[in-house]
């Protein structure tokens, strides 16, 4: 990534260039990457740091030349509403594990609510960064 970073601020016109730009189309939900940003020469506001785009899942769609804004980004979501996932309890030596079903999206760090499968009952839980969740008593 720093040679990245080094190619944009070294590329003609990087000091007059407005910002970063979509290489290509990216559909909404596209997780970003190095080769997906160019540098655009424009007068609109918008991310100059590759670190703050490269990583980040897009909201919408972002059309190729368009410029990138931090709106237009979030965190990657590592659960997806509906799907079936582990489910952790613990509190001092007692764990119990079951299987939940997510009741919305999340991405690491979030508190979202998940159904236990065995007893219907919802609880919010904390998504970790493996895609497991935490229960918060």
């Amino acid at each position: 990534m720093r040679a990245l970073i080094l190619a944009l601020a070294l590329m003609p016109g990087a000091a007059a260039a407005g910002g970063l730009g979509a290489a290509r189309t990216l559909p909404a939900g596209s997780v970003i990457a190095a080769a997906d940003l160019t540098v655009i020469d424009t007068d609109r506001p918008g991310l100059t740091d590759p670190s703050a785009a490269i990583g980040m899942q897009t909201r919408i769609t972002v059309y190729e030349g368009r410029p990138l804004h931090a709106n237009m980004l979030r965190p990657p979501r590592l659960i997806t509403r509906n799907q079936v996932v582990r489910l952790s309890f613990q509190r001092g030596a007692l764990r119990i594990d079951t299987e939940g079903r997510a009741l919305s999206d999340g991405a690491a760090g979030e508190l979202i609510r998940v159904m236990n499968m065995g007893s219907r009952s919802t609880v919010s839980a904390q998504v970790m960064s493996d895609g497991t969740l935490e229960v918060i008593p």
